[in-house]
This record gives structure tokens, sequence and C-alpha cells, in this order.
């Protein structure tokens, strides 16, 4: 290669390395793509044969050339880290029936690792602003979550007396009338009005975490057992059946009863209520190692894809108006999470619902 040539081909390398840097600089991180095939351009401008190159750049969910590849290439590449972990890469590729290996300059080589390291630098940038704007959106999410729980404190509060004393009246109100009057029918409408009412309100002091908590070491399988005797009227009332697996030795827990029987209250009510008529709910549990593991599974609809991140958000519920406040699974989530523990939600298989409550005892 003649010094005019030489001097050439460098002052192509020098002018895609500046474009390159140029293209980064002013990246649009919402069009990731139209940056890397700018790249991918920009590099192929500076090969000496640059018009039988092709350059093709893959880092997930990305794949891009520069133009379309021959079916026999030979080629040179380079990986693209990304926190030191390879991402992707960039290929040069020259159709194999004009060119050999050997037609690749030493310092085209060199092109190609400066270029994949700044285009990790990049996907880097990309990587920490992405995690950045989750990281903000989680913390504003826990704002909104920590005044709602303040705003629904005060108002669970406000509600309690009001709603003590319109129960007490009509309990006194309906002792005085005869059980036939119409008098009295309406009377236990208001009394079970009063009564949802007031569930509502105990739910809400739950979830804004008001609800006094008495932590011991319990042998929780009774507790199940008696939860679910308490509900064996609602599940021949909705023509449901139950199966029950338990181990028969203690399974030690510390936790609060009232509590963990109001885990397995809303979950159960929530089976019973998608289930078909002579569906299945399963509830199993299990000592594993250091976990105890609750599943309660049902033969409902199942929860859409799109509400799966939505079921343990407060007042989201896909009930009928009137069946439903929107705060059970909250609840239930809330509790989970103050015994140190998780709840999951699978897809049944073919059709229903599973969630998965895995307490830790250490």
């Amino acid at each position: 290669m003649t010094p005019e040539k030489n001097l050439k081909e460098r002052i192509k390398e020098l002018t895609c390395l500046y474009e390159v840097s140029s293209i980064i600089v002013n990246n649009d991180f919402r069009e990731l793509d139209k940056t890397l095939y700018s790249i991918a351009l920009s590099l192929r401008k500076a090969l000496q044969y640059n018009k039988y190159a092709t350059v093709e750049i893959v880092s997930e969910p990305y794949h891009l050339i520069s133009s379309t590849i021959s079916k026999k290439t030979v080629l040179i590449e380079n990986n693209i880290n990304v926190f030191n972990e390879p991402k992707g890469f960039i290929k040069i590729h020259y159709p194999a029936d004009r060119f050999a290996k050997k037609d690749f300059l030493t310092e085209e080589k060199k092109l190609l690792q400066t270029v994949a390291i700044h285009v990790g630098d990049l996907l880097e940038r990309v990587s920490i602003r992405e995690n950045e704007a989750v990281l903000k959106r989680k913390m504003e999410h826990a704002d909104r979550l920590s005044i709602l729980g303040e705003i629904t404190a005060g108002i669970a509060h406000e509600l309690n007396t009001p709603l003590a004393n319109i129960l007490g009246f009509a309990e006194l109100l309906k002792s005085k009338e005869p059980e036939t009057t119409q008098t009295s029918q309406d009377l236990d409408k208001i009394i079970n009005s009063a009564i949802f009412s007031r569930e509502v309100v105990k739910k809400l002091m739950f979830f804004a975490c008001e609800m006094p908590q008495n932590l011991g070491l319990t042998n929780i399988v009774p507790v199940i057992n008696d939860a679910l005797n308490l509900l064996d009227p609602t599940f021949k009332k909705n023509n449901v059946h139950y199966k029950v697996t338990l181990p028969k030795a203690e399974v030690l827990l510390k936790a609060d009863t009232i509590q963990l029987t109001q885990v397995i209250f809303n979950l159960v009510l929530n089976a019973i209520y998608f289930s078909p008529e002579n569906g299945l709910i399963k509830i199993e549990l299990e000592e594993v190692k250091d976990k105890v593991i609750l599943k309660i599974s049902d033969e409902g609809p199942g929860i859409l894809t799109e509400n799966v991140q939505k079921i343990f958000q407060p007042f989201f519920t896909t009930k009928t108006v009137g069946d439903g406040s929107g705060l059970g699974l909250s609840v239930v989530h809330g509790i989970i999470r103050s015994h140190r523990g998780t709840i999951d939600y699978l897809p049944n298989k073919p059709t229903g619902a599973i969630f998965i409550i895995t307490f830790s005892k250490q």
C-alpha cells in the first residue's frame, strides 16, 4: 500500500471514530436502534473495501446490518461487553468469493475493537438510565402508597365510630320489632350493610398497618383447619369443593394467628368467588428446609396477563361492583410482607390461579 493510500485509510478510520463519538453523544435513548444503525454505517465507510462490506451489530433485542449479508462470508468480529459481560458482538463481513480474511487490515481490526468498546459504553449508560428510571418509579410508587396509607388510616378511624353507632342502634331497633314486619327486614339490610362496611374498614386498617400484630411461635396446621371449617358453609353454598393437604406433624411458625387467618380467608374466599360450579380448590402446606410454603389453587378463569402486576395494588378488583372493595389482596400482601414472607401468582393448568405464600422460619 502506497503512503498516500495508507494515509487515506487512516483518515477514514479517524473520521469513523469522530462520527461514532458524535453519534453516541447525540444519542436519543428512545431510538437506540437508529443509533446502532448509524454506527454500523459509519464503521462500514471506514473500511478499505467498503463497497463490498457489511457491518452487523447484535445486542439483544437489537440486530442491525448495514446491508444484505452474503451467504458465504469471511469476517472479523469483536464482542460488545457491558459491565464486563459479553452482551453481543460486531461483525464485519466480506463476500467469500471475492475476499479472504487477509484482506482485513490490522488497523481495521483495531478500529473494530475500539468501536465495540464505545458501543459497550453506550449500552452501559442505557442500562444505568433504565435502572434509574425503574428505581424512580418504585420510589414514587412507595411514596404514593405511604401517603395513601396515612389517608386510609385516617378514614378508617373516622368511619369506625359512626359505623358502630349505626350497627348498635339498628340491632337495638330490630330487637323491638317482630321478625315478620317490613321494618325488621329493612333493619336486616341496614345491619348487613353496616357489617360489610365494618369489614371494609378492618381491611383499610390492615392495609394502613394500623392493626396491632401479636407474633408468637404457632403450629399453623390447626389455624388452617379452623379457618377452612369456618368457610365450609360458604363452600357448600357455592357448590365448590376443596381438598386440603397438610403435614401430620406440627409446622411451627412465628406468626400472628389472627392475621394468618385473615390471609387464608381472603385467598380462599377469592378462590370460591371465581370458581365454577363443582370446581375444586386445593390448599396445600409443606415444610421445605427452613421455609414454609402454602399453596392455594382454584379452577376459575385465572388472571389476565395485563392484570398480574396490579392484583396486589390497593382498590384494584375484577369483581363486580358491590362484591369487592379491591383491598383483599393488598391486605394479604401487607400481612405476608410484615411476616417477612412473599406471595407469588402462577396460572393454574388448564385454567385457574395459584397463589404461593412462602414464609421463612429463620
